[in-house]
């Protein structure tokens, strides 16, 4: 287990923790929920080493999980211009730790309030609480947004404006289901197709001209 990722889960084991312990004084299979409770906060909290592709014009996906939509689409935040939108869900299931597409330095930190639509729901992108990064380098801007669920009401963030980050360095999480989206140039050649399973800072979902 990686430190500063399972640190994310330190409230929900010590309630969890207690909870078992209560309920070992009246019923053990309500102690065996929670423990199964626990392990799987355990398993979702996960944080693996990935092999990060050298290719410098490989863009890797942002999150793991499933490519929900490809589309072309304004990115209005921080481009404002159009882009083609790789839009990733990621399940309960998958590892939740967000990395940077490309090398760079992160320009573009910005918050904003929102419901918490189903990350499957076209509406999410922009109606849901989300958390969108710009990262630069010598060839172009590139868009990440982190957006919540119905289930994942918390985005985390663990770096900031300024910081030179590499491919595949992890910049932050989304605690329990949620949707991951990477905003390209048009000029990319996009390698992935919706229904594939991606590998956050590892599968190639496209490649820069």
């Amino acid at each position: 287990m990686r430190l500063q990722t399972i640190t994310e889960a330190r409230w929900i084991l010590a309630i969890l923790g207690l909870l078992m312990l209560i309920s070992l004084f009246f019923s053990g299979w309500l102690a065996l929920i929670f423990l199964v409770l626990i392990v799987y906060t355990f398993f979702f909290f996960r944080d693996p080493e990935r092999e990060v592709p050298a290719d410098p014009k490989a863009v890797v996906a942002a999150a793991d999980g499933t490519i929900a939509d490809i589309t072309e689409i304004e990115e209005t935040d921080l481009l404002k211009t159009k882009t083609r939108r790789v839009g990733i869900f990621l399940s309960i299931f998958d590892v939740h730790t967000n990395r940077a597409p490309v090398d760079g330095k992160i320009i573009y930190r910005q918050h904003r309030e929102g419901v918490c639509f189903d990350a499957r729901s076209p509406e999410c992108s922009e109606k849901n609480e989300a958390l969108t990064w710009g990262f630069e380098n010598s060839q172009g801007t590139f868009v990440v947004r982190q957006l919540t669920g119905a289930i994942a009401r918390r985005i985390v963030a663990w770096a900031d404006v300024g910081d030179e980050v590499h491919k595949g360095d992890r910049f932050g999480m989304i605690r329990f289901g949620s949707r991951t989206e990477v905003y390209l140039p048009l000029t990319a050649d996009v390698l992935v197709k919706v229904g594939d399973h991606v590998a956050g800072g590892s599968t190639i979902i496209a490649r820069l001209p």
